[in-house]
């Protein structure tokens, strides 16, 4: 039967019964509203204020929500108060929309409902990559590079791209490849490094500037450039085979460049003497051609002393040019040979001066020519008187 049935002894059977007698009283379940207050007692009494015991004052529960209010002001003052130095920026976001760019100093924002992103905009940042390149002419070559740069509009480092330094990387990978390969291996390997540095900073900049990154390329610096490690012996045969081509293709174009302007000058040398060669003759004809025109007109005027004239010339040039003289006597009679032995001393001393040696064992033709010229003579002479 249960406690509280009709005509039960609900006295008896009240399972509160034995619980709820304290000193011969009969007492109920205990009242929530007497916990509640006790316990606002208790918090009164920590921040020094009167406990009252029994007391059933309903301000107690204003207070506990004041100090808490007051300790999440003091948290989000905290949190919302900060203050920026001399190289940074922050831009913030109200509701997800940009609301300002704030400089250095001492601001405020006001979360949750503003966001704020600070970043520190003068200082120049690097990363640096290396990887394998394909070069106009068709060679891998190992391109190391390292890009420096800083944040030049925070506005849009922050808000048109996700991740800027990521899209960096990518843009550098791609202008690399673009200028490595449209440049033959030899100019990236030695003095085309520098070029390849501006054109690559010069094409980074504009995909920057395209994606609108709000990053400022400050300088690209390419290092030194080679071969892949597993073909570096061969690329070294290879750049030493290229050395030696382009000295036997120097040394080739020195000696051009000597023979070439001399063979040039013979030539015009060549043609001056056929020039005056030509000159030469031309005007010797027509010496020779006025003075027969002339010597026509003379020999019309007087032939017997005009024939005289030009027997006696035509004698005196030849006769001038030999060394010998034939001396006759009347109507051819009596000729006999003169040898200028004078002449010929004079020139067999010079002949000896000039070869500076020795000639005691063997005689010269001019001393030959002395003693058989004198024999002759010596013979017709005898002749003559014995005549």
């Amino acid at each position: 039967m249960a406690w509280n049935e009709p005509g039960g002894n609900s006295n008896n059977q009240d399972p509160w019964g034995d619980r709820n007698k304290r000193g011969g009283q009969k007492q109920g379940p205990p009242d929530l509203d007497e916990a509640l207050r006790k316990l606002q007692d208790n918090v009164k009494s920590l921040f020094g204020g009167p406990k009252k015991p029994g007391s059933k004052s309903s301000g107690g529960g204003f207070g506990l929500i004041a100090v808490v209010v007051a300790a999440l002001a003091a948290m989000w003052l905290y949190t919302a108060v900060y203050s920026l130095d001399e190289q940074e920026q922050a831009v913030i976001l109200r509701l997800g929309k940009y609301h300002e760019t704030v400089g250095p100093g001492l601001n405020i924002y006001f979360p949750p409902m503003d966001r704020k992103y600070e970043q520190n905009v003068t200082r120049e940042r690097a990363y640096t990559r290396q990887g394998p390149m394909l070069t106009e002419d068709e060679n891998i070559i190992e391109v190391p590079l390292t890009v420096q740069y800083k944040i030049s509009n925070l506005q849009d480092y922050v808000l048109n791209v996700d991740a800027p330094e990521l899209s960096l990387q990518q843009a550098t990978e791609s202008a690399l490849r673009h200028v490595v390969g449209s440049t033959a291996m030899d100019q990236v390997l030695t003095e085309g490094r520098e070029v390849l540095a501006v054109q690559v900073k010069e094409r980074l900049q504009r995909f920057v500037d395209n994606y609108r990154t709000g990053i400022t390329v400050t300088q690209v610096n390419v290092q030194n450039a080679q071969a892949p490690r597993e073909v570096q012996e061969s690329f070294d045969d290879v750049i030493r085979a290229r050395e030696d081509e382009q000295r036997e293709k120097n040394q080739a174009e020195t000696y051009a460049n000597g023979v070439i302007p001399e063979a040039r000058g013979k030539a015009q040398r060549l043609r001056e003497e056929a020039n005056g060669y030509r000159d030469e003759t031309i005007s010797r004809a027509e010496g020779e051609a006025d003075r027969f025109t002339k010597l026509v007109t003379e020999y019309r005027k007087a032939p017997e002393v005009t024939r005289q004239r030009l027997y006696i010339e035509t004698m005196q040039e030849v006769l001038s040019n030999t060394s010998k003289v034939l001396l006759t006597g009347d109507q051819g009679q009596n000729s006999m040979l003169y040898l200028p032995l004078d002449k010929m001393l004079e020139g067999r001393n010079a002949s000896s001066q000039k070869t500076n040696s020795s000639t005691s064992s063997t005689s010269s033709p001019v001393d030959t020519t002395v003693r058989v010229g004198s024999d002759a003579l010596t013979r017709d002479l005898r002749a003559r008187g014995s005549r």
